[in-house]
């Protein structure tokens, strides 16, 4: 499966975590609620793969926000199978 789909799915399954308080901090530094992040993964696309963590692969996810600003979601699918959300961030300011 593409992992952008396998995200997705994620999503929607409510089969997510979040670094906390760090992923909420974020959302709110730049005024994006969590249907923003839903949004943006929907609609988005993975421009960024890291692959020298040694806790796994994370993903950059951009997409548009629910107000049309795109926006940054860095994420990983951890060993456990769930969907970590580890931060975010406007990649746009507010019009």
């Amino acid at each position: 499966m593409v992992i952008i789909n396998k995200i997705r799915e994620k999503i929607t399954r409510c089969e997510y975590e979040f670094t906390v308080p760090h992923f909420f901090e974020e959302m709110a530094n730049d005024n994006l609620a969590f249907s923003d992040i839903e949004m943006a993964i929907a609609n988005g696309r993975i421009r960024r793969k890291f692959t020298r963590d040694p806790r796994g692969i994370r993903y950059e996810v951009v997409g548009r926000s629910t107000d049309g600003r795109e926006i940054g979601i860095i994420c990983r699918i951890k060993s456990t199978g769930k969907l970590l959300l580890i931060t975010t961030y406007a990649l746009e300011e507010l019009r």
